[in-house]
């Protein structure tokens, strides 16, 4: 009960509540769990500094993708798209946060580029989002749905690295297990995805979001909103060709030298080359980036710092321990049990795929002694470390429809973002979870 782990998370989770901005929290989380240890302030804080370092590559990313982007909407070409999809989805609201969750979906496979389409495609459609007056939590929940069902389910893309990290790790654990039997294991979680998502959207935030809410989206007028409001017509011209070959361009180094920051470079100089953005316009791009992205590239390295406290500080193996003291031989208590471990873990470190091997490592033995199936083991494996992903304040899954949604000023990450998606996937998650290892 009174685990590190545990308790620097309900420390994370509460203040986040409270509206205390984010980073606060994590770092008082990772200090409460360091103190909790039995680590002094000072080597606590060492570790969290040591451990920002396992994602500077990421952060620098992320920043350098919140740079394109602006680069992008200063082109105008965003506007076009904009345009079309303002006659396209007129008055067709539901629809348009289906066709989100679809684009995001084909980020994580048919074109691997993770969250780099959000500040892109996101921040011009918040206008029309306002003038359907379309509940951004629908949204929100849209853009979760297509960043993690893929991973969870299809087997291609980022989906092939996640259960590829399942298959690996349960076979050094001790556990044979093929790739097809991962993918159907994961037909469960996956299920639960898609219930979650269709609860949020047609159901949940399906009505129009009422002026009293946590924000009104009137409040506040943006110049990106009248223009997309106004609907200005915007003729296809030689930047918007040369902005198309930027993006093509950024993308085929990603998916060729594996980086993300490669592929934003390149998107970047061929921008600056092809004067589609004049150089003395760099300081700001440069800025706006900053500002679109550099919130959640910071998160990011707290939470990976955060993430090394929670592992240094052993109270994760204690946390387990502990939980197979309850378990016995009982698969119904030993599924509920990994999968509140496995939220409480991911939503402390923030990453479904880094929780894998701390899972397969600990629970293998244990679900080989209970009898449990390889199928039914991989399919609490995988969403034991999906559930928390979603709504962790840490997570991408959650930090990147903030960094696009946010844009303007009026989406909350914690309470717009996180709470909305921890209540509609991590529950279905939670309970199929428990059916899949009663029933594989």
């Amino acid at each position: 009960m009174f685990n590190a782990v545990v308790i620097s998370v309900l420390v994370m989770v509460i203040l986040s509540l409270l509206r205390i901005n984010v980073i606060f929290a994590l770092l008082m989380a990772a200090l409460t769990a360091g103190i909790m240890s039995g680590m002094s302030f000072s080597e606590s804080t060492k570790i969290l500094i040591d451990g920002m370092a396992n994602q500077s590559g990421t952060a620098l990313s992320y920043v350098l993708l919140g740079i394109f982007a602006v680069m992008i909407g200063m082109s105008g070409i965003t506007t076009i798209l904009v345009n079309k999809m303002l006659t396209l989805f007129s008055g067709k609201r539901t629809i348009l946060v289906l066709s989100i969750a679809g684009i995001a979906i084909f980020s994580q496979n048919l074109i691997p580029v993770h969250i780099a389409f959000i500040p892109i495609l996101i921040p011009p459609l918040l206008g029309l989002f306002d003038k359907l007056q379309i509940d951004r939590r629908a949204v929100a929940a849209a853009l979760t749905f297509g960043l993690k069902f893929p991973y969870i389910t299809i087997p291609v893309g980022f989906g092939l690295i996640f259960q590829g990290i399942i298959k690996d790790e349960m076979i050094d654990n001790g556990m044979q297990i093929t790739s097809n039997e991962v993918t159907q294991a994961m037909i469960f979680p996956g299920t639960a995805m898609i219930i979650g998502l269709l609860v949020a959207v047609l159901i949940t935030y399906r009505k129009k979001r009422i002026a009293k809410s946590v924000v009104d989206y009137q409040t506040q007028d943006i110049d990106m909103a009248d223009s997309i409001a106004e609907k200005k017509e915007v003729v296809f011209n030689y930047m918007h060709f040369f902005t198309i070959i930027a993006i093509i361009a950024a993308l085929a180094v990603q998916l060729i030298t594996k980086s993300l920051v490669l592929g934003a470079l390149a998107g970047i100089i061929i921008m600056f080359a092809t004067r589609v953005v004049k150089f003395y316009q760099g300081d700001k791009v440069v800025n706006e980036g900053i500002g679109m992205m550099g919130m959640i590239a910071f998160v990011m390295l707290i939470a990976s710092g955060y993430a090394k406290v929670l592992t240094e500080s052993g109270a994760v193996n204690e946390l387990v321990e502990m939980t197979l003291n309850f378990t016995g031989d009982s698969k119904f208590i030993i599924a509920v049990l990994l999968l509140g471990v496995g939220l409480v873990i991911t939503m402390g470190i923030g990453t479904s795929f880094g929780t894998i091997p701390i899972l397969a490592a600990l629970y293998i033995p244990v679900l080989t002694a209970a009898g449990m199936s390889p199928l039914a083991s991989a399919a609490l494996i995988g969403t034991a470390a999906a559930l928390g992903d979603a709504g962790s304040p840490a997570s991408d899954s959650t930090l990147g429809p903030t960094a696009g949604l946010n844009y303007d000023g009026k989406h909350h990450h914690i309470w717009d973002t996180c709470v909305p998606t921890f209540l509609h996937y991590n529950i279905p998650l939670f309970i199929i979870g428990v059916i899949a290892a009663m029933v594989l």
